[in-house]
């Protein structure tokens, strides 16, 4: 049964030796049956990253000249991974402590599995590892604030599911795309990862909201776990552009998933919600640049509730 890793990296040179360093390490404790194949795609890296990953050997690569977003390479990942019975998608800060041979199991019998994420001081990451699908309240919370001013409320307990016991099996509604496996047949049937969202966030939630709704099952297996340093990719980009990337592919999920005036409500949270960040954002700065990004992610939240369909473009707007 063969594997390919597929491993996305964007400035990555800091992690990515570990990350190919725990799969030779896992692969040398499995059977020869259950060999991972690593296939770092890289997008438009300017740091070390490139020249590292080709230190490593039986590492394919393939090195973009542009970035193309997280969705786009791992289905540049998959494709050139043809041979691949089960395609795993792993973060480049997420290092493997066990063999995947448990995880390979279940995702043959149900279609999807996903391991356990813990953090560097060895728990688990819970809200983050598993989730279940968000809501229209769900994200209005995310979007005002109120689940970081009040984190146990039901809403937010419901969503990140804290009532779960991350340390037993079971079906699960969303796992995190940084250790998810999908076998071939499923991921060509859901046609991959959907690039409209770009170039980062939902593209994992919208994938295993079609996964779902297709008939199949995704099993958390926490017997398979992944060390995992949370934030890396994203912590590249400007701490502005990521609240205009996320609340632009926050607005293309609910777009595409929830009821016109459920989609509307929650453009009225994407610009309620900027204004806080806004005030916050110029105090903590103590300059004018938060201005930008807060007055873009206003604009285009007021945009899509006059005209819902602009959610739809592929093309995000520029930071």
């Amino acid at each position: 049964m063969a594997v390919a890793a597929v491993i996305v990296t964007y400035f990555s040179e800091e992690v990515i030796d570990a990350c190919l360093e725990a799969i030779s390490r896992v692969n040398i404790m499995s059977s020869a049956a259950s060999q991972i194949t690593p296939i770092v795609v890289d997008n438009a890296s300017t740091d070390g990253t490139v020249e590292r990953v080709r230190e490593h050997a039986g590492v394919r690569l393939i090195a973009n000249r542009q970035n193309l977003g997280f969705a786009a390479a791992a289905n540049q990942g998959s494709r050139a991974a043809e041979d691949a019975d089960l395609v795993l998608l792993l973060n480049p800060d997420a290092c493997l402590l066990d063999s995947v041979d448990p995880l390979m199991e279940a995702c043959q019998q149900h279609g999807l599995a996903a391991g356990k994420l813990v953090g560097t001081n060895g728990s688990v990451e819970a809200g983050f590892s598993v989730r279940r699908l968000p809501t229209p309240a769900a994200l209005l919370f995310e979007l005002l604030g109120i689940n970081r001013l009040w984190p146990s409320n039901p809403v937010n307990r419901r969503y990140r599911a804290l009532d779960l016991n991350l340390d037993q099996p079971g079906p699960v509604e969303q796992p995190a795309g940084a250790f998810l496996m999908v076998r071939r047949d499923v991921w060509e049937k859901l046609d991959g990862l959907d690039e409209r969202f770009y170039p980062v966030w939902f593209e994992d939630v919208d994938f295993c909201r079609r996964a779902l709704d297709a008939g199949y099952r995704i099993e958390y297996v926490p017997s398979v776990a992944a060390r995992h340093r949370g934030g890396h990719s994203v912590g590249q980009v400007g701490e502005g552009n990521r609240a205009l990337y996320w609340c632009v592919s926050l607005l293309k999920y609910s777009r595409k998933y929830f009821r016109p005036v459920a989609f509307r409500g929650i453009c009225l949270g994407v610009v309620a919600g900027s204004i806080p960040r806004m005030f916050l954002g110029l105090m903590a700065a103590r300059s004018l640049s938060p201005l930008n990004s807060c007055l873009k992610i206003m604009r285009y939240g007021g945009a899509c509730f006059l005209r819902p369909a602009l959610a739809e473009k592929t093309a995000t707007i520029n930071p």
